[in-house]
């Protein structure tokens, strides 16, 4: 029997990397921000390296200083899925959208859509918004908990009843006899919610995987809630292995609630490596593209550790007398950031100079390994096996080089330790994830439409 194996997705956002300057790190050009034979270079090369899934995130708001940064958000993902749909074979696209400010008419359309033209890849993330400012581009104002993840939840019912209402051998196309569907094959939904309805029917047939598989990302009561109803991957966001740990049973708690089996949905966790020949080659590419932001960090890291640090002081080692009493977080830190003060004390305490300190990760926003391609599949190895997650979603730091250096060092690696599979096993997206075959919605799970609508709900699961 084949040892278990993890699942390895990449974050592939606004055509840079995560890192603020990677737009401007040797080798880049940055007028490649919509230049799509580059990002194709970056999905084949992510597919070259056997990874389940690129993540396309979507936050469709102004969050950076666009006079010095690039914009960290990823173009229209319809189109960006379609384009790298026909110049990718195997490796599937979950794409971020939300469930608030968009018709479910028009995304079970859309996400359908490239599901099928590229042969089963695609997921959703369902994004239950919650910005300002993304409501303020809608032209709307945040909705209460209650009514955002309410919406959510039929959004996704009514998006599902609609790939559904085309049935799954309703295609017949048979010129000589002249009938195109089955009778009955395709009809109306008739969904009426509390917060969406549609008609339908949908005029789109099934994929090679039968519909896009549904992926959540967040944290919250309502978030958990919400990924147990319905999601087949959950990309979470953990600051350590008890973290995930305590995520993932939390997962799996609403997961059984809801009615569905635990075991079939995944829980990955983020990482964000940077990879080089010696550690301190890959401090050193950190700092580079770090040092713009020190004058903003810097003040910030003494503040974690209870010493007052200007930017002369970036090259000093502090000593242990200097250092304040490991405090704990703020009530008012989100929880992501709760792993900052006893990194940033971990790391002080190792001897590391202000400088490093910053460029080895006390700020990202998820655990990091800076060092060489070893370094980051022993961290990869710890946390899969302490049995807290089923892998991993990469943030790579600059793509252009970052993408093939993780998938010519580390993924190797990774695969002579058993640890990550050689090549596809099938050619779906849900064959990639090990996700269950389901045809509309999860008929497990109690459904909210009014029950005096005729929705589609009356079709046996896998119809």
């Amino acid at each position: 029997m084949q040892a278990r194996q993890m699942i390895i997705g990449m974050e592939l956002g606004n055509g840079y990397g995560a890192a603020a300057d990677s737009w401007r790190a040797p080798g880049v050009d940055p007028a490649d921000y919509l230049d799509y034979d580059v990002r194709i270079r970056h999905a084949r090369a992510a597919e070259r390296g056997k990874l389940q899934f690129l993540f396309f995130p979507n936050g469709p708001h102004h969050v950076v200083d666009i006079e010095h940064f690039g914009p960290q958000m990823t173009p229209d993902l319809i189109v960006h899925s379609a384009l790298l749909a026909r110049a990718t074979e195997r490796i599937g696209f979950v794409v971020s959208a939300s469930a608030i400010f968009n018709y479910p008419y028009t995304l079970a359309q859309q996400l359908k859509t490239v599901d099928y033209i590229s042969h089963g890849r695609v997921a959703w993330n369902v994004v239950a918004s919650a910005h300002p400012e993304v409501a303020a581009n809608f032209g709307s104002a945040v909705l209460p908990g209650k009514d955002r993840y309410g919406r959510a939840w039929e959004s996704v019912e009514l998006v599902q009843s609609l790939w559904a209402s085309w049935g799954r051998d309703a295609w017949t196309h048979d010129q000589a006899a002249g009938q195109y569907t089955r009778p009955g094959g395709v009809k109306p939904v008739d969904f009426a919610g509390n917060y969406v309805t549609s008609r339908g029917p949908l005029y789109i047939p099934p994929s090679d995987q039968g519909q896009p598989v549904m992926v959540h990302s967040g944290l919250g009561p309502d978030s958990f809630r919400l990924a147990g109803r319905c999601a087949d991957l959950v990309v979470g966001l953990a600051s350590s292995i008890e973290d995930a740990r305590s995520q993932r049973e939390t997962l799996r708690r609403y997961t059984a609630e809801a009615g569905r089996d635990p075991d079939g949905v995944k829980f990955i966790a983020g990482f964000y490596p940077t990879v080089a020949r010696t550690k301190r080659e890959a401090i050193e590419r950190r700092v580079s593209l770090l040092q713009s932001q020190f004058p903003q960090l810097v003040p910030q890291l003494g503040e974690l550790l209870g010493v007052p640090l200007t930017m002369d002081d970036l090259d000093r080692v502090l000593e242990p007398d200097e250092i304040g009493a490991l405090r704990p977080p703020h009530p008012d830190m989100p929880i992501w950031e709760h792993a900052r003060i006893p990194r940033a004390h971990a790391l002080a305490s190792e001897g590391w100079s202000v400088r490093d300190i910053l460029a080895l990760g006390v700020f990202d926003e998820h655990p990091a390994k800076v060092g060489t391609a070893t370094e980051a599949a022993d961290h990869m190895q710890e946390w899969f096996e302490s049995g807290a997650i089923d892998g991993f979603w990469i943030i790579i730091d600059v793509y252009d080089d970052g993408i093939d250096s993780f998938v010519d060092n580390v993924v190797p690696i990774l695969q002579n330790r058993g640890l990550f599979h050689r090549d596809y096993e099938g050619t779906t997206l849900r064959e990639h994830l090990g996700a269950r075959e389901q045809y509309g919605p999860d008929y497990r799970v109690a459904q909210t439409a009014r029950p005096e609508q005729p929705q589609h709900s009356t079709l046996p699961e896998g119809q």
